[in-house]
């Protein structure tokens, strides 16, 4: 059993940053790929960004070049770095850990994930 816990959400105006921290427990492996999805209302969950047992990372391109996700094994925390926020990455940020150890390419679709957290609020205002 895995627990995912995140923080670090809030409001910001656009152009500011964010950074989310997912805090793991359970199993607690650096061989599975770690995720951050989220979800704006009236909208379907959406991949963010993925990073992998080999350092390898993975972003959805609409927030590539702003958003950085990273791991430090050692405190089972798994981080988001957001820059240059626009009101349309208002949504609720959740993280997720793979159901496999080692896979290859990156998971980018939520089914491929079996662990959630409850989910962090981000609200850019304009």
């Amino acid at each position: 059993q895995v627990q995912l816990v995140e923080s670090g959400g809030g409001l910001v105006q656009a152009g500011g940053s964010l950074r989310l921290s997912c805090a793991a427990s359970g199993r607690t492996s650096s061989s599975y790929a770690m995720g951050w999805f989220r979800q704006a209302p009236g909208k379907e969950r959406e991949f963010v960004a993925a990073c992998g047992w080999t350092s390898s990372t993975i972003y959805a391109d609409s927030v590539k070049g702003r958003f950085t996700i990273s791991r430090d094994d050692a405190k089972n925390t798994v981080y988001l770095q957001m820059h240059s926020l626009k009101p349309e990455d208002t949504a609720v940020y959740s993280c997720a850990a793979d159901k496999f150890p080692r896979r290859l390419p990156l998971p980018t679709t939520a089914n491929e994930y079996d662990y959630w957290g409850q989910g962090t609020q981000v609200t850019v205002s304009s």
